[in-house]
């Protein structure tokens, strides 16, 4: 009696769960299995007739399968794809005697089984997407690490504002790399950066004065032969806002100015900025960024709404300045930094009156 109840349990759930436990349609002639890791079936269809014909021609008709470009041993107007864990995954066509295309479906694989990913990998501890915006005007941009085995392509986009009063339809430009989800609550077009790596997206409904009441939700579906793996994120702008580095610049010797970002909202005084400012007194010991220096010196901050001048203390080298929103707490922008080593000629007068005090103190 216990062998025949562990027997008939398996049997249950199999008939409980099949697999695929679901599929859907991502693009025309783009089908997407949701296994689970047992053995399944799904079948296909080349040619769309009623059901009571489709149960009695499907072995008359003389229509012939390939996965792959490789024919196939199934015939018939009906054909059956054998799915075992992430197997099964392909371009199926199918043709006429002849040799003619009559239709072809691309069955991708995605896995519910596990929470493994397979395609991208984090960074820093960060999730798969990192986003980020340069302001409050509705644009951002999202990019992502592919897996150092694994590079493959943008296959679906959704971007749409979290609301559960709204469904969100998205499209595709023939090119396959602009991207629009309209809804009546947000308008989003996106476009795949050239690099494969990234998208770039603007909420052409966002309004820079106003609060946001919904939280942005991005999911980017990417494949890679015929596996195909969804990731997510949702963020508010001010959440992901970092501004474009500061023009920086030198009004003499002792004193700096720089201003707000071109690229960041206007008017700054609704839209103000705090400054971190850094002095490097010690020599660059790298020279193409001295800010990266782990040695910093102590910082301070700035508020303002306009272009800013600081002092600089007389021995420093460089000094180092980046921003961000003073009204929330986002991302500091890149560091912006000044050289203040004197030229040559000043140098030169430096060590002379160096020379002349040493020798005077020593005739003294």
């Amino acid at each position: 009696m216990k062998l025949f109840l562990l027997c008939i349990i398996p049997a249950c759930l199999q008939a409980t769960f099949p697999n695929p436990r679901n599929h859907w349609t991502l693009l025309p002639n783009i089908l997407v299995l949701e296994v689970d890791g047992t053995l399944g079936e799904q079948p296909l269809s080349c040619i769309e007739l009623p059901e009571e014909r489709l149960r009695t021609d499907n072995r008359s008709l003389s229509i012939v399968w390939k996965k792959n470009g490789v024919e196939e041993t199934q015939r018939g107007n009906s054909y059956m794809v054998h799915l075992e864990e992430s197997i099964g995954g392909g371009n199926y066509t199918c043709h006429s005697e002849d040799g003619s295309l009559l239709n072809h479906t691309v069955v991708l694989i995605q896995e519910d089984w596990t929470k493994r990913k397979k395609i991208l990998v984090k960074t820093d501890q960060e999730d798969y997407l990192k986003c980020y915006a340069q302001n409050y005007n509705g644009e951002f941009h999202c990019s992502w690490t592919w897996h150092s085995s694994r590079v493959g392509k943008v296959a679906f986009i959704k971007a749409r504002r979290n609301s559960d009063s709204y469904t969100s339809q998205c499209s595709v430009d023939s090119s396959a790399q602009l991207w629009t989800c309209s809804s009546g609550h947000s308008n989003f077009s996106c476009s795949v950066d050239n690099s494969g790596s990234g998208i770039s997206c603007l909420d052409k409904l966002h309004c820079p004065y106003a609060e946001e009441s919904q939280q942005i939700h991005i999911t980017v579906y990417v494949r890679t032969d015929f596996l195909v793996e969804n990731y997510s994120k949702d963020f508010y702008l001010s959440e992901i806002v970092k501004p474009d580095k500061v023009t920086i610049g030198k009004v003499n010797t002792t004193l700096i100015q720089w201003s707000y970002p071109s690229s960041w909202s206007s008017p700054y005084s609704y839209f103000p900025l705090t400054f971190q400012i850094a002095q490097i007194r010690s020599r660059c010991k790298r020279c193409d960024n001295p800010c990266n220096d782990s040695k910093l010196s102590k910082t301070l901050k700035v508020h303002s709404s306009d272009s800013c001048q600081f002092q600089v203390k007389h021995k420093a080298k460089a000094v180092c300045v980046r921003a961000k929103d003073a009204l929330c707490n986002s991302q500091w922008s890149e560091w912006s930094h000044v050289s203040l080593r004197r030229n040559g000629k000043n140098k030169r007068k430096d060590k002379l009156q160096k020379s002349r005090r040493a020798q005077k103190n020593q005739t003294s």
